[in-house]
């Protein structure tokens, strides 16, 4: 089999995968001498940008996926939001945002955090396979611990959790367009403004 037939096949495979190729995926596809897609994707990557491709490869959850480009997400959005792709409430978005930054961790500490009761949010995205029970933690009652799963990182398009953003930079980017919003508030009038609604001076005697 040439290096050419090799790259056809890992772009099939790609194409029909729904979930991240792995290294371990392709071996059992392969009988023997299966391809090695840390020699083979960069090759495929260089293809698909030299052909302008609206698709690039990136290295998801431990494996590679083909994606869309980022200039044609206004469209491929509108097409999922057409047909029952996931979707998350913003309760569903904070509960799993605690979960990423502090887990392992347990209900009681993500109700301190949200403020609120979280069983429900909980259970759904249990369901949806975003977050996993890692196990129970040493305290009072020995609550279950959560732990974000491969579909978050699939989700969210990230390779591993150490790739979300820092919480000292999301802070820094909130201050800064804060700050930003605010100085465009208080921003000085460029035009001087007209004196209206003064009271006459008085005629004199």
């Amino acid at each position: 089999m040439t290096g050419e037939e090799q790259l056809h096949i890992l772009e099939a495979l790609l194409f029909a995968s729904s979930e991240p190729l792995t290294q371990t995926r392709v071996n059992l596809v392969f009988l023997d001498d299966p391809p090695q897609l840390n020699d083979l994707i960069p090759e495929l990557q260089d293809k698909f940008y030299k052909e302008n491709r609206p698709l690039e490869i990136q290295k998801i959850a431990g494996g590679y996926q083909i994606i869309t480009r980022s200039e044609y997400e206004t469209w491929v959005r509108r097409l999922l939001n057409k047909s029952g792709r996931l979707t998350l409430s913003q309760a569903a978005l904070e509960t799993l945002a605690i979960i990423a930054y502090k887990q392992p961790v347990n209900r009681f500490d993500i109700e301190a955090i949200r403020g609120v009761d979280c069983s429900g949010v909980l259970k759904t995205i249990l369901e949806r396979n975003l977050i996993k029970i890692k196990g129970r933690d040493e305290g009072p009652g020995r609550p279950l611990l959560y732990a974000t799963t491969d579909i978050f990182l699939e989700y969210f398009g990230l390779n591993r959790i150490a790739d979300m953003p820092k919480l000292k930079e999301i802070v820094e980017l909130t201050e800064s367009d804060t700050k930003d919003q605010l100085d465009a508030f208080i921003q000085e009038p460029t035009q001087p403004t007209p004196v209206i609604d003064q009271p006459a001076e008085s005629p004199s005697a």
